[in-house]
């Protein structure tokens, strides 16, 4: 799958651009996951109702779910890193807001879920042109490498993030605020030194068909169809992280200590298999590995639904969390690179609206799932229908299955611009 060692010549530290990113990633990365601890503790102690918890959830989806397509639009329309830097002073002001009005003991729930809303607003916007920008900032070779090492960032902030907002929230939340507007200036002020070359976008005025682009190419490109559909199917069914509590209580008999211990073993396999992968290029047989490691990761989801201990739990969970890396990394990379840099962050728009699809209906349905039949009955069906849609896809897209390097041949190339 990959070759045993980096080249210097293809460091990504030879790379100032990408490396200004990588700093803006990891730093407005961990910004936003002490921001979410801070903000879910603090609603919950003005209101003292769960319910208000899930508004924070529904504050961020709605504008990201509502505006991605327009987003997508906008990343080919104007300077990518603009958009982005925006997005996320954008984010500051909304945390510099809700920093004084703790410092000040004036808050109150609606204030709360309406600066929530204005960052989804922000995040809505931000994503597309943020994920287009990447393959301006190295050679499209290394650009796999690139994308585990961007990986490894956000896996990094999920997992020391909240764990830092959690302590710093001991001093109140004005301080958590704060820190996380401190690392959302360093962002801004890395991307703002960020320089790279990106082609003057094709100025389109906003109608239905350009809108709606990313949908019309994608549904041409049976590799790229393949592997956003198969991201959606195979998180919509392998849902097991939001049972988590039921197992840590009911089947592992365990505290907090062993909740917390199962919340960061899959982010803990994917932090390690994205540092891996930045260290290594796959070169050949992509497709079959990319299959493979959705295989794995339904695997990893039967084991740990019939595990009655703790440690084969997290070691199930870590298992999880790497292969779904590599499947995220090969993913990424096929679909970027598959794409015109006119059409990224539309596509990228429609990405996103299956991925937060995913993930919000995959808890949904695991939720309800094993309400009806119990967790463990409805994560081993979760897992067999991962499964099941990895060899479903695997005959329906064939060239996918075949594909043997993340770059397509030029005739592939030339065939595809002349689809459009």
């Amino acid at each position: 799958m990959a070759d045993s060692a980096l080249p210097p010549a293809d460091s990504l530290l030879k790379h100032p651009a990408f490396v200004q990113f990588w700093f803006a990633r990891i730093a407005s990365s961990f910004g936003f996951q002490m921001l979410s601890v801070a903000v879910g503790w603090q609603i919950y102690e003005v209101t003292g109702r769960a319910f208000d918890l899930g508004l924070i959830g529904l504050a961020q989806f709605v504008p990201s779910f509502l505006l991605a397509l327009p987003a997508g639009h906008v990343a080919d329309q104007f300077e990518r890193r603009k958009i982005v830097r925006y997005g996320l002073t954008i984010e500051l002001i909304a945390i510099a807001v809700l920093a004084t009005l703790s410092l000040l003991h004036a808050v109150h729930e609606a204030g709360i879920l309406a600066l929530v809303f204005l960052i989804g607003i922000a995040k809505a916007f931000e994503f597309p042109a943020l994920q287009s920008m990447l393959p301006a900032l190295v050679p499209a070779p290394i650009l796999p490498r690139a994308m585990a090492a961007s990986s490894s960032a956000g896996q990094a902030a999920t997992i020391l993030g909240p764990a830092l907002g959690g302590l710093l929230y001991v001093a109140g939340p004005g301080a958590v605020y704060a820190l996380a507007g401190v690392l959302y200036v360093v962002a801004v002020s890395m991307l703002a030194l960020l320089r790279y070359e990106q082609a003057p976008p094709r100025r389109e005025p906003a109608t239905l068909h350009t809108v709606f682009a990313g949908v019309h190419f994608i549904r041409h490109r049976p590799d790229v169809l393949g592997v956003i559909s198969l991201d959606l199917f195979a998180v919509l069914l392998g849902g097991a992280t939001a049972l988590l509590p039921i197992f840590a209580k009911d089947i592992l008999h365990t505290g907090p200590w062993g909740m917390g211990l199962l919340r960061a073993a899959p982010a803990a396999g994917a932090l390690l298999m994205s540092i891996w992968l930045a260290r290594h290029s796959m070169q050949r047989h992509v497709g079959i590995t990319m299959f493979a490691a959705v295989a794995g990761f339904g695997v990893a989801t039967l084991v740990f639904a019939v595990s009655k201990v703790l440690w084969l739990s997290l070691a199930a969970l870590f298992a999880l969390g790497a292969f779904d890396m590599v499947s995220v990394v090969i993913r990424g990379s096929l679909v970027q690179l598959d794409t015109p840099d006119e059409m990224r962050g539309r596509v990228a728009a429609v990405n996103a609206i299956f991925v937060n699809t995913s993930n919000q209906l995959g808890e949904f349905e695991s939720g309800m799932l094993a309400a009806w039949i119990g967790a463990v009955n409805a994560t081993l069906i979760g897992g067999i229908g991962t499964l099941a849609v990895v060899g479903i896809w695997m005959f329906l897209f064939p060239t996918l299955r075949r594909r043997q390097r993340l770059q397509s041949a030029p005739e592939q190339a030339q065939v595809a611009e002349g689809t459009l």
